[in-house]
């Protein structure tokens, strides 16, 4: 008799349709688990934004939930007492093989069910997609808690593992973030589509920026870098995303493009936002340099979705980046963009030196980050968890 997939749950704090590094890695893994027949993955996360859970290849449990960043601590706690139930009747319902806890606010809610002694009798693994360093101490307190009880604790870069290891006794597992399967083939004409379609000479360079609105993103330092390399003298474009979700957002949205605009022109600024998965594929083929400028980034998924389609990437060497980015050359300090605007000069001004990079970053996606890799990484770690078990 053949014996029934494995059901793994993920607890998410977000919808999974938000676009966000920890959404796209779990809709690429369930997706590519759930075409294996192995494993059955179910997802409970709040209230989808703009699809519906028939449009997905795997389970999705869906629950009422508050903004996370909601200003008022009451709404906040109340928010998260809530969610703690929520987690509590999925549970219960879907009766996994194994809870995969995905997000860092949802480790501290599925903590103050696990701590006292709820499923302890299902396993559970999390992937903590930020760093250790860059939590509250009463979030830390929380997450080590609750990591004591984890037969798994997964991370994405070997930098945050270390941190780890020396706060917590739960196995450490390296699975690097993957991307979305939008990016899985390249396109060797669409670099040149896209250029065509939005008129951009030879000899213009189109630096790129992409990313959810939050403070560590640090959105408002994107002109700055648009300033510098614009002084530099490099005839330039700049391609930005934005992805809101919450009412703030708009305002900060706002006050970045009109910044940018008055800095090089409204007609040299190419603004898009909230783009699916497709939309950003494309996107990438538009741009020559991408650049990250986050203050705080566990991992950098943008920069990954960049080099897959074969921009440079230019990044602050804050967290992982800089394992992720991998060469010294291309990291720099926000507090200082000497070295990022010589950069910038340099591969505008030497097309075979860009060609290089745009290769050499390519490869790097292919060696380290394809959607294959993360999920038979997956794969492994669940069936050492089932062995025996079932």
């Amino acid at each position: 008799m053949k014996e029934t997939a494995a059901k793994i749950l993920y607890l998410m704090e977000y919808p999974i349709d938000l676009p966000g590094g920890a959404q796209e890695s779990t809709k690429t893994l369930c997706t590519g688990l759930a075409a294996s027949g192995e494993f059955a993955p179910v997802v409970a996360c709040p209230d989808l934004l703009a699809s519906s859970p028939g449009d997905y290849p795997f389970e999705i449990v869906t629950y009422h939930s508050d903004e996370n960043r909601e200003l008022s601590k009451a709404r906040r706690l109340a928010n998260f007492f809530s969610r703690i139930g929520s987690f509590y009747r999925i549970i219960k319902h879907v009766k996994p093989d194994i809870i995969h806890v995905s997000m860092s606010e949802s480790l501290i809610t599925f903590g103050f069910l696990r701590v006292p002694g709820f499923f302890s009798d299902i396993p559970f693994v999390y992937t903590d997609r930020g760093l250790c360093t860059g939590y509250r101490k009463h979030s830390l307190a929380c997450i080590k808690a609750a990591a004591k009880r984890a037969e798994r604790f997964i991370v994405t870069t070997g930098y945050n593992g270390g941190l780890w290891a020396r706060k917590i006794d739960a196995p450490i597992t390296v699975i690097p973030n993957t991307i979305s399967g939008a990016f899985s083939e390249f396109d060797h004409e669409g670099r040149a589509a896209a250029r065509a379609e939005y008129g951009i000479e030879d000899d213009e360079i189109v630096i790129g920026f992409a990313g959810r609105i939050s403070e560590e993103k640090d959105w408002p330092h994107v002109p700055d870098v648009v300033e510098a390399a614009k002084k530099s003298g490099v005839r330039l474009k700049a391609a930005v995303v934005m992805s809101l979700y919450e009412e703030r957002d708009e305002a900060i949205s706002e006050s970045v493009r009109d910044r940018i605009a008055s800095l090089i022109g409204s007609e040299n600024l190419i603004y898009m936002q909230d783009l699916d998965q497709k939309g950003m594929s494309r996107f990438y083929y538009l741009v020559d340099i991408f650049i990250m400028t986050s203050c705080f980034e566990s991992f950098g998924k943008a920069a990954v979705e960049a080099m897959s389609r074969k921009c440079a990437i230019l990044s602050t060497a804050v967290g992982g980046l800089p394992e992720v980015i991998g060469n010294p050359e291309d990291l720099y300090d926000m507090n200082g963009l000497g070295k990022v605007t010589e950069r910038i000069r340099q591969l505008a001004d030497d097309p075979e030196l860009l060609s290089a990079e745009r290769e050499m970053f390519y490869r790097r996606y292919r060696d380290n980050y394809t959607a294959d890799k993360n999920i038979e990484s997956h794969a492994k770690v669940y069936r050492e968890l089932l062995s025996g078990r079932r």
